[in-house]
């Protein structure tokens, strides 16, 4: 193929290749400014959403003196080789709620927290910020566990691809997600608080107080995203809970959750949770004495070890145990994405009225990965 040949065929692929994109764009231009073709063509199904009334939405900065808040705090676990990606997470939701509402934002961390990382966190927070230091004995692996069965494990899942399979410090994360975190002396006096983890985005405005909203309805756990669990992470869990709940049938709520984990009343667990990536809940409820030795018996059996189990599984199976359904909350008023899933709020009027960014056609909330229909079911 001579010179004149091969320049002429790469202006036509060039061109081609032009035409393809701003058709491309023209396209996606069109469909991003339709409401009607973002908006309309949508059918979620909203007859089971529990809205957030009138009266928690606000105009009004925190800051001002009347103002009623809770006992909350917004909670960040990071690492300072997450600086980046942290800061960009707290200036998402400090731009999108907290600017207006000023909580408190509290960072833990197992090692110390470099200057760098406080200055440039302090500098995108309106409010108070406090950082910690994670104790020794609430982060690492204990001693009485078997490090020969727990290697076996950690093998076993490197085998079949398991994400964070091999995984020692995910593991220790996940640990003290599920029974630790709460007992944090910076956490100590507080009641509430928001879960937010490094690299997640808040795709609306979020003008009303989740907190006070738990707080005046009663409730106690709130999510946006719900979902299928790994069951190689947790073989053992679910019969544990059983065991558990055979030696403690006091702490289960008479009005519990239970078909949202069950598909056959409790004789197996479906696999459902809440991801806990995202959290609005009562520190109170991981107090408890139900929670407590819940917890405490799960962690005797070392699964977080020589399985995976994680905290999010851990906790949903708590909150749908030991809490009445009603108390948990499906906020579907919050956008927010966790790579690689998005919830998108449903409702043209609620999508409109938080300027969301997100596109509903595109939100997990029934997707095939979801958990959203087995929650609608029990509702």
């Amino acid at each position: 193929m001579n010179t004149t040949t091969r320049y002429v065929l790469l202006v036509f692929f060039v061109l081609i290749g032009l035409h393809s994109i701003l058709s491309f764009t023209h396209e996606d231009y069109g469909r991003a400014t339709s409401l009607s073709n973002i908006v309309h063509k949508i059918t979620w199904d909203t007859s089971t959403l529990d809205p957030i009334p009138q009266e928690y939405y606000s105009d009004i900065p925190a800051s001002n003196v009347t103002s009623r808040r809770a006992n909350a705090t917004i909670l960040m676990l990071a690492r300072n080789s997450d600086l980046d990606s942290a800061v960009r997470s707290v200036r998402e939701l400090e731009d999108r709620f907290n600017r207006r509402f000023q909580y408190p934002w509290v960072f833990l961390n197992e090692e110390p927290f470099s200057d760098e990382f406080k200055t440039r966190i302090s500098n995108v927070i309106s409010g108070p910020v406090s950082f910690g230091l994670i104790p020794h004995d609430h982060w690492f692996q204990p001693d009485w566990i078997d490090e020969e069965k727990a290697t076996v494990g950690r093998n076993k899942m490197l085998e079949d691809n398991i994400i964070y399979g091999g995984s020692v410090p995910y593991r220790n994360m996940c640990r003290f997600n599920s029974g630790f975190f709460y007992r944090h002396d910076l956490l100590q006096q507080y009641k509430w608080y928001w879960r937010v983890e490094p690299d997640v985005h808040f795709h609306c405005d979020i003008d009303f107080d989740p907190f006070l909203y738990m707080e005046d309805n009663d409730k106690v756990y709130g999510f946006t995203i719900t979902m299928y669990e790994y069951d190689k992470t947790i073989r053992t869990l679910w019969d544990t809970v059983k065991e558990f709940i055979n030696d403690h049938p006091e702490f289960i709520s008479e009005e519990n959750a239970m078909g949202y984990i069950s598909d056959n009343g409790g004789e197996s667990y479906n696999l459902c949770h809440f991801w806990s990536n995202f959290e609005i809940a009562s520190m109170d409820f991981w107090r408890s004495e139900a929670y407590t030795k819940y917890f405490e018996f799960l962690d005797s059996k070392g699964g977080f070890y020589y399985e995976r189990w994680g905290d999010a599984p851990v906790h949903s199976i708590a909150a749908a145990l030991f809490a009445r359904k009603d108390q948990i909350h499906f906020f579907n008023e919050i956008g927010y994405e966790h790579n690689p899933y998005t919830h998108c709020p449903r409702g043209e009027e609620v999508w409109q009225r938080g300027r969301c960014s997100c596109n509903p056609s595109r939100s997990f909330d029934y997707d095939g990965y979801s958990c959203m229909r087995q929650w609608d079911r029990i509702q």
